[in-house]
């Protein structure tokens, strides 16, 4: 059986990936949204160089600016994406990559995915690497997406937009969730369109 890729991301409600200043999950997190977290299966882990430099040096214990220290779950979540198998694509990283369990790509990525799906089974998930996530949609390569919406606008401090410069896609819900706390989990069937859909007469 093919391997799924899954697009996953987390999102303020106004479509950034992160707030200048604000710890992981925008402080907002719920037990019962770390427990659901918890509970997912095994995945092999996709990102590009960005993301890798990013998530490694959290896991060495690097915090970002303006936080003083890890909360202690978002030290576990660090601990299980070192224990888990990720994969990065870059042309300007350097073997031997410090991350434990780490194997890096030089080649397309688009390529390389479409290659995995094929030969590998169970999922491939990305996590941040947005130009990735743009490529592998482009290429109809997603199977899943997967958004949490943290209840949260950061017109001022939000970094990162998540869908600028994506094609435009329809959506076929299939999974939504509430969590405590009001974060809200929506999961789809991506179709990207090459033009607006008619009219319905």
């Amino acid at each position: 059986m093919a391997a799924e890729v899954l697009v996953d991301f987390i999102t303020s409600l106004d479509g950034y990936a992160s707030g200048k200043g604000w710890p992981g999950f925008w402080g907002l997190e719920s037990p019962e949204y770390l427990a659901w977290l918890g509970e997912q299966p095994k995945v092999t882990y996709l990102m590009g160089a960005n993301t890798y430099r990013l998530m490694s040096g959290f896991a060495s214990g690097q915090v970002p600016e303006g936080v003083d220290e890890f909360r202690s779950e978002e030290e576990e979540s660090f601990d299980q994406l070192t224990r888990a198998r990720k994969i990065v694509f870059s042309s300007t990283l350097e073997e031997p990559l410090q991350w434990a369990n780490t194997t890096l790509i030089r080649g397309d990525a688009v390529a390389a995915v479409r290659e995995l799906k094929e030969k590998e089974s169970g999922i491939l998930s990305t996590i941040g690497s947005l130009t990735l996530c743009r490529s592998l949609l482009q290429a109809g390569l997603v199977d899943r997406f997967r958004v949490v919406m943290f209840p949260v606008i950061t017109g001022a401090t939000g970094e990162e937009r998540i869908y600028d410069g994506y094609p435009d896609v329809a959506l076929e819900m299939t999974e939504h969730r509430t969590f405590e706390g009001g974060l809200q989990l929506v999961e789809y069937k991506p179709r990207v369109l090459e033009r607006p859909p008619l009219p319905v007469s």
